[in-house]
């Protein structure tokens, strides 16, 4: 099994002995996508998102590449300036994902180019990950996936059906494009959702989603950047458990990570112990 660090065994036997008391139905599961549901590695190449796939696989004009790489070296400064005020940077990541949307439609994004990147075989959904999502399924278990994801709604959906695994009771909360009737991107509908603005005040926006959730206190978050812990600001729960996917700069990230996460699973680890637990709790 893969190292998995529990930062205080105390505090998750208490969290999971009232989620226990809670049961199956007053609990939800609170995702990221990349990197989070999907493995980050696929063998020894690292596969940061869907988008990058799109990026690199000569989907799009032959000078969507470059223009995309310098939006990231002109916004990605911003993102880690710690001197930069909070307004002023999640200003500028609006801007950013604004541009790059409006980058992905010039470049002539089709709906095809989505089907493309799920049957690509590039990105993998984590091993254990289709029997956490059946086992979510099969117990009723509401699974909100939020993501910022350059592709959206439609591309994690196309994914997930590709797997067998797109439920109903899955609720996906991301970007999502406005398509001509020949699949032709044309617009990206409101509102925009990006890393800084990625939480549960979110869910109010999309009510087939609140409507699953809003009665299931108890939430087990999981994500793979520190500020994923965010996804759950707004929401009224009564008990959390997070649990974060660690997949590299291990050494550099990980006090970060146990100020941030109850459980974290190191090394693109699999969801064996995600799983385990589920079944303790339900």
């Amino acid at each position: 099994m893969e190292d998995i660090i529990i930062t205080d065994r105390e505090k998750l036997a208490t969290i999971k002995k009232a989620m226990a008391d809670g049961g199956a139905d007053n609990l939800h599961i609170l995702a990221d996508f990349d990197r989070t549901l999907t493995q980050a590695y696929n063998g020894k190449v690292y596969v940061s998102s869907l988008v990058a796939v799109l990026r690199g696989g000569g989907y799009l004009k032959s000078d969507y590449a470059a223009k995309a790489q310098a939006l990231f070296d002109h916004y990605h400064r911003i993102e880690i300036d710690d001197s930069v005020p909070l307004p002023e940077k999640r200003q500028a990541m609006k801007e950013w994902w604004i541009a790059h949307f409006k980058l992905l439609i010039d470049s002539g994004l089709k709906l095809g180019d989505l089907e493309g990147i799920a049957d690509s075989g590039m990105v993998k959904l984590r091993f254990g990950c289709e029997e956490f999502l059946a086992n979510l399924q099969n117990k009723k278990i509401p699974l909100v996936i939020m993501s910022s994801s350059g592709v959206g709604r439609e591309g994690i959906s196309i994914f997930l059906k590709r797997a067998g695994s797109l439920f109903d009771n899955i609720g996906i909360i991301s970007n999502e494009f406005e398509w001509a009737p020949d699949g032709k991107a044309l617009g990206v509908k409101q509102p925009i959702i990006y890393g800084m603005n990625k939480d549960a005040t979110l869910v109010l926006d999309f009510p087939d989603v609140f409507k699953k959730v809003k009665n299931r206190k108890n939430v087990i978050l999981l994500g793979d950047n520190v500020s994923d812990v965010e996804m759950i600001k707004g929401f009224a729960y009564e008990n959390l458990l997070k649990i974060g996917f660690l997949n590299e700069r291990i050494e550099e990230n990980l006090d970060c990570y146990k100020a941030s996460y109850d459980i974290i699973i190191l090394n693109d680890g699999s969801m064996e112990c995600v799983n385990d637990l589920l079944k303790e709790i339900t």
